[in-house]
């Protein structure tokens, strides 16, 4: 599939991909499911893989960051919305003498 095509001069074409393509491999069933899914929604099954990928990517950079997040409070003796308060109220009292 060619999704750009750049000419330069008549001897010069360069061809740009806006996508890459892979290939697959699902178990039967799960393969039956995403199809019947794609109908049911009138899109693509790339366009559900795409999504598919995009959420769980998403959900994969959240849970980093939550977890980042845990290790710093534990480092800094972080364990309850208490200490968070306190520790917001510090900042703000620090940043309003400043």
């Amino acid at each position: 599939m060619i999704s750009c095509l750049v000419i330069l001069s008549r001897k010069e074409v360069i061809l740009l991909r806006t996508t890459i393509t892979w290939s697959i491999s699902l178990p039967p069933r799960l393969g039956k499911e995403a199809e019947k899914a794609a109908k049911e929604e009138n899109r693509t099954k790339s366009e559900l893989i795409r999504e598919a990928l995009r959420r769980y990517l998403e959900g994969r950079r959240f849970r980093k960051l939550q977890s980042y997040g845990a290790k710093r409070a534990r480092e800094l003796g972080i364990t309850t919305e208490e200490d968070v308060d306190r520790l917001v109220h510090q900042y703000r009292g620090q940043r309003q003498k400043s």
